[in-house]
C-alpha cells in the first residue's frame, strides 16, 4: 500500500531524514518507534503529502505522491483518515459536530446520511451517548475515542495515527491500543501510527520499524524487534539513555 524509497529532509543546516526506506503492507499495522527528535513527526508528514523532501519517493498504490499537486494530491488524501496527537477536535463544536466535519467537508452527503454515519462512528467506539457534549465536557480517553471516529467515519483505505495515547494513564492506553486493534480487524484499514508507547504498541503491531537518527535501523514484526541484539533498539526498549563513545 505504501512504499519509501530514500527519503532525505534537511531542515537549514539540520539532517532529518538520511534515506528513510520502508514498506507498509496492505492491511497492516505498522508503528514506527524512536527517539524524540529522530525524525518520526517529520517522515509522517511527509506519508501525509504535507512536507516535501529533498530527495527520495513516497509512493501510494502505484502514485508517487512527492509528484503530485493540487487536486491530484488531494485526491490520494480522501482515502487517508488522520489521528492527531492530541486529538485535535475542535472545542466550538459537540463531538457528534466534531465526527460529522469530515463529511460535510468533504462528502456531498444529505443531512440524515450524515447523521447516520456520525452515530453508526460513535457507536462503534462505545460512544453513543456522548454526542451532544462538547470536548471539554467528556474524558481525556473519551477525546481519543471521538478522535478515531472523526477519522474512520469517512471509511479510509489508510489511518494515520500520531501519538494517538499520549497523555493517557496505562489503563487507558491499553484500552485505547485493543479499540484500535479491534477496528482494524473489522474495517481492515492499512494503519501508520507513530508511538512512544513501550511494550504496550507491540501488543497490536503487526510490523514495527525504529527510525533511529534519520535512518531505519531494522523493520520486522514485534518478537523479531523486541529480541533483536541491536543496542540501539534494546536501549531504546529498556528506557536506557543512548551512550555514545
Amino acid at each position: 500500500m505504501i512504499k519509501v524509497e530514500g527519503l532525505t529532509k534537511t531542515f537549514g543546516t539540520q539532517p532529518v531524514l538520511r534515506g528513510v526506506d520502508l514498506e507498509v503492507p496492505d492491511g497492516s499495522i505498522t508503528v514506527i518507534i524512536g527517539q524524540s527528535g529522530g525524525g518520526k513527526s517529520v517522515f509522517l508528514r511527509h506519508l501525509l503529502g504535507l512536507v516535501r523532501p529533498d530527495s527520495g519517493r513516497v509512493i501510494v498504490d502505484g502514485v508517487d505522491l512527492t509528484q503530485l499537486r493540487g487536486r491530484a494530491l488531494d485526491r490520494i488524501r480522501e482515502r487517508y483518515g488522520v489521528v492527531f496527537q492530541g486529538g485535535a477536535l475542535f472545542d466550538s463544536l459537540t463531538c457528534a459536530g466534531n465526527v460529522a466535519f469530515p463529511l460535510q467537508e468533504k462528502t456531498r452527503l444529505s443531512r440524515a446520511q450524515i447523521a447516520e454515519r456520525v452515530a453508526a462512528a460513535l457507536q462503534r467506539v462505545g460512544l453513543a451517548d456522548v454526542g451532544d457534549k462538547y470536548p471539554a465536557e467528556v474524558s481525556g480517553g473519551m477525546r481519543k475515542r471521538v478522535a478515531i471516529a472523526r477519522a474512520l467515519v469517512t471509511e479510509p483505505a489508510i489511518v494515520f495515527f500520531d501519538e494517538p495515547t499520549t497523555g493517557l494513564d496505562p489503563i487507558l492506553v491499553n484500552t485505547i491500543h485493543r479499540l484500535i486493534r479491534e477496528l482494524h480487524r473489522r474495517l481492515r484499514f492499512t494503519a501508520v501510527m507513530v508511538s512512544h508507547e513501550i511494550p504496550e504498541i507491540f501488543e497490536i503491531a503487526d510490523s514495527v520499524a525504529m527510525l533511529h537518527e534519520g535512518r531505519i535501523v531494522e523493520v520486522g514484526p514485534p518478537e523479531a524487534i523486541q529480541a533483536s541484539p541491536n543496542p540501539i533498539i534494546q536501549q531504546f526498549i529498556r528506557g536506557e539513555p543512548e551512550v555514545r563513545i
